[in-house]
């Protein structure tokens, strides 16, 4: 027996044209294909339906916000009835059948439809019949991703103004323009994305500005949702920005405003500036910050270290540094000064940043030592913050005061701050609340209390008869753990899971074969002898021999049709028989199984359908019946995320009983399983797995020698041409029901 390979048996049948084109034609008498295609304007939704000879597996995708495909595998698209028209209130305004086939070779039935505005369509099933629905046109409110946002709007245009030190970007619309998200880039370069549902760009996909922070506006779809349009601004630096959309809602401004020029400046209105290690919150100055002068403390500085400097520039006034990446070093923004100190007391300098600052400094007594540092254009405050670290020193601010203390100090005093609070929070009378839960188990609520909201002082406690929760704490804690049970003993969506297993096959058998037979005598009575004294009688019988001793029939088993020649002579001395006799036959099946159960988020369910097989053991002249499923099972657990898709650990198993080929009585069991996990959409399908086997095969029996006469020799040899393959592919779809 030989295996061909199957570019060679293409070859064969490209060869043979007429026999392709039989084949084809008859290939498909089994399959489903496409019925009716119609369409309805329902109360609130447009409505196309898609109606197969036979429940199909079907798959949807969306290509671009304005398309919605679904395909139908194995479904033929011919002579189906097309009863759609057009509705100005249907949101699908177009539709069109196109027919193909997969990389597998499987028949593949494509619709596609054109949808009147961006939306995403619902897709359900009912045995055969497809649903596509969505929201009616004319419905307010009726499409968008964000309830209110109305039809799909368009960017016309961009606007780059200044308002004082401040860089606007206006990004104007033919409609609403309704931000669902804004959000920083958390690495890389420094960018502010902009998130739009239902709505179009008529502008270029760059616009360049340099002006600001902001180097260009990239507009495009985003990549997680073909519904909404992302704006990208790309930034040199970080900077602070607010949002600001117009009165109608037809424009949305995103205003950058420009950081503080610097250190000195910051005093003047209430905001935070870098002193030390910490952020220091300071009071405004009143009217102009003065120029900054020598300390009257710098001659006591010069009493005891030869020669000191101190030099203080002014102010710079152009365009303030760039704000600090994150994880960057800080960037400080004070004035430049020079210092030069050599054995100075510290406490005399730590006086000296006071007046440079105009800060009021308080230095804690308990502070001592000298400072050797030599800077030149450093600005103050980080000055101030290299010879804190370089001492061990730190800060606290109470108003506008700011008062210099050692770490240690500052440890311990945040130490004891932490100790009082916990003691004035703990002070008080416990009190007991008392809550039956409805959905969520109180056992299982307990230690998620207890590592959450629970003092030291409270307990927890639970009933288990009904399902009641007691809590035994302080007041604050109470109404903590109220909230966190109202949050958490809450109805869980369900979800429905339909599995599709599909499973095809196909064979074909072709024998063509010759019977060879011959018998003749010499005997007297037909007046026939042998010239010999003995034997002068005999007969001789023959068949079609292979190997030599091992009679074989060279036709075809069963043969479906047979053409017969009987040679002979009158006295019945020789015979001859000659048979030739064919078989072919052909065959196509196709199972559908649909397991479906529903479940609870984040509970597991089964479903099986089948026989038990029993297997009996006999050990020590005990006998033992175990019994093995023969059954068609689903196993699921899905997980309902905020995206509303569904994340799924599934389990699928087709087994049955092979009565065709027991062991001992026992039949075997032929199994087809995937495990896999998978995240899909609501009410979308996916495929988890699928097998393609094809077996081809061509065997030739003959009869030694006799093969090779020629132009003869196939009367002397029977040919066995054998093709088959089987398909099985297996599709998944959830559907979540919130109650």
């Amino acid at each position: 027996m030989t295996v061909r390979s199957r570019p060679a048996i293409l070859s064969a049948l490209m060869a043979l044209g007429v026999t392709v084109s039989l084949m084809a034609s008859g290939a498909g008498t089994d399959a489903a294909h496409l019925k009716v295609i119609g369409s309805r304007v329902d109360d609130r939704i447009g409505v196309i339906t898609i109606e197969a000879s036979d429940p199909v597996p079907y798959v949807t995708s969306q290509p671009d916000p304005r398309t919605f495909v679904v395909e139908l595998r194995d479904v033929f698209a011919l002579g189906f009835a097309d009863n759609f028209k057009a509705d100005p209130r249907n949101p699908v305004s177009n539709v069109e059948v196109e027919s193909s086939r997969a990389d597998d070779g499987a028949m593949v039935a494509r619709v596609r439809m054109t949808l009147a505005q961006p939306m995403r369509p619902r897709v359900r099933s009912a045995r055969n019949v497809i649903y596509v629905e969505a929201d009616r046109l004319d419905r307010s409110g009726a499409s968008g991703l964000i309830s209110g946002v109305g039809p799909a709007s368009a960017i016309r245009d961009l606007r780059v103004t200044r308002r004082g030190d401040a860089t606007a970007i206006t990004l104007l619309g033919t409609g609403r323009l309704v931000a669902s998200g804004i959000e920083e880039s958390k690495d890389g370069p420094p960018r502010l994305y902009i998130y739009l549902p239902n709505v179009t760009s008529a502008l270029p996909t760059t616009t360049p500005v340099d002006r600001g922070p902001v180097e260009r506006v990239r507009i495009g779809i985003d990549a997680r949702s073909p519904l909404v349009t992302r704006v990208a601004m790309d930034l040199s630096r970080r900077a602070a920005y607010r949002v600001e959309p117009s009165q109608d809602g037809q424009d949305l401004t995103v205003v950058f405003d420009e950081p503080v020029q610097d250190a000195m400046a910051a005093l003047t209105n209430p905001s935070l500036t870098k002193v030390g290690s910490r952020t220091v919150a300071l009071s405004p100055a009143q009217g102009p910050v003065p120029a900054p002068r020598a300390p009257p403390v710098l001659a006591a500085a010069q009493a005891q270290a030869p020669a000191p400097v101190l030099q203080a520039q002014a102010p710079p006034t152009q365009v303030a540094p760039a704000q600090p990446a994150p994880g960057a070093s800080p960037r400080f923004t004070g004035f430049p000064v020079s210092l030069d100190f050599q054995g100075a007391d510290l406490r005399a300098v730590l006086r000296t940043f006071a007046e440079i600052s105009s800060l009021n400094v308080v230095i804690d007594q308990t502070i001592q030592g000298t400072v050797d540092v030599s800077l030149r254009d450093v600005p103050w405050d980080q000055a101030l913050d290299i010879i804190l670290r370089a001492n061990k020193l730190g800060y606290a601010v109470d108003g506008n005061i700011v008062r210099v203390v050692p770490l240690t100090v500052l440890a311990d005093e945040e130490a004891q701050r932490v100790k009082l609070a916990d003691a004035q929070a703990l002070s008080g009378d416990l009190q007991i609340l008392t809550l039956s839960l409805s959905y969520a188990k109180a056992e299982d609520l307990r230690p998620l209390l207890t590592t959450t909201v629970l003092s030291s002082r409270g307990s927890i406690q639970t009933d288990t008869r009904t399902n009641t929760i007691i809590v035994n704490d302080l007041a604050d804690r109470l109404q903590k753990a109220r909230n966190l049970i109202a949050t958490l003993d809450s109805p869980q969506p369900q979800v429905e899971i339909e599995a599709r297993i599909v499973q095809t096959t196909r064979e074909f058998a072709r024998t063509v074969g010759v019977q060879w037979g011959y018998n003749g005598r010499a005997n007297a009575a037909i007046g026939n002898t042998l010239p010999l004294a003995f034997p002068n009688n005999g007969s001789i019988n023959g068949r079609a021999l292979e190997g030599g001793n091992t009679a074989v029939n060279l036709g075809a088993n069963a043969a479906t049709s047979a053409i017969g020649v009987a040679l002979g002579s009158i006295n019945g001395a020789l015979n001859l028989d000659v048979a030739l006799s064919a078989l072919e036959k052909s065959g196509q099946g196709r199972i559908l199984s649909t397991p479906r159960v529903s479940t609870q988020n984040n509970v597991a369910a089964e479903i099986t359908q089948g026989v038990q097989i029993p297997i009996q053991t006999v050990a020590n002249n005990t006998v033992t019946v175990t019994f093995k499923d023969a059954a068609l099972t689903l196993k699921v657990t899905p997980q309902i995320t905020a995206a509303n898709t569904v994340i799924m650990q599934i389990a699928v198993e087709n087994a049955t009983a092979d009565n065709a080929n027991k062991v001992n009585g026992i039949p075997p069991i032929n199994t087809q399983r995937a495990i896999t996990q998978v995240l899909v959409g609501d009410g979308e399908t996916t495929v988890i797995g699928g097998i393609y086997v094809s077996e081809d095969t061509s065997k030739q029996d003959r009869t030694p020698g006799l093969y090779r006469l020629p132009l003869l020799g196939w009367l002397f040899k029977r040919d066995d041409i054998t093709d088959a393959s089987r398909e099985l592919l297996i599709f998944i779809t959830p559907k979540i029901f919130k109650l």
